[in-house]
């Protein structure tokens, strides 16, 4: 497993050793040993699944505190552009986002810490997306940014005035707009304190 630092700390991308014959490939997508040793003690408590079809745009979500989430996240079929915002206020890189294709061809995971709002874009015909949570999913605690928010930059690779979104994603706040419940200076992983 190879871990690459990205512009923003915590923000890691992950390249697993792919084993390929001529009946296909094999590799191990996550060892709780490997990944501790290399990125951050950690607690993985439940995964999901999506599928999408192509100009989906799903987020950008957060869980408030104390249910906020790390995700480690990677696209099973098809490709997305994966992108990770930081919201934690007082951060060096507050406002700042990580832009990652994931794909069934390149195999690479995301790691997202707490304290970012997340979300990703269907680049291809249809994608499934997979990711692991450090935290059960709490629906009082749902929260998120606007994926139309310009002041981020993101270049989702998809027209964004036609993206496909969810009722509660358009209702989503611009950055500006928002107070977020993230402080740069808080330990948000305090069950390993």
């Amino acid at each position: 497993m190879e871990v690459i630092k990205t512009a923003i700390e915590g923000v890691v991308i992950i390249e697993s050793k792919i084993f390929k014959d001529s009946r296909g490939y094999f590799f191990e997508s996550f060892s709780q040993r490997e990944f501790e040793e290399k990125v951050r003690k950690i607690n993985f408590v439940q995964d999901n699944e999506s599928m999408s079809t192509y100009g989906v745009i799903r987020g950008l979500h957060f869980q408030h505190p104390p249910f906020a989430q790390s995700k480690l996240v990677r696209c099973v079929k098809g490709k997305v552009l994966d992108v990770a915002v930081d919201i934690r206020k007082g951060s060096p890189t507050y406002g700042q986002h990580v832009a990652v294709e994931l794909s069934e061809d390149n195999h690479r995971q995301v790691f997202i810490p707490r304290g970012f709002a997340h979300g990703f874009a269907v680049l291809s015909d249809t994608a499934v997306f997979h990711y692991k949570c450090d935290n059960f999913y709490a629906p009082e605690a749902d929260g998120g940014i606007s994926i139309k928010d310009s002041s981020l930059g993101i270049d989702w690779q998809i027209p964004v005035d036609k993206a496909i979104l969810s009722a509660k994603d358009i209702k989503n706040l611009c950055l500006k707009d928002f107070d977020s419940p993230f402080d740069y200076k808080v330990n948000l992983y305090p069950e390993f304190e």
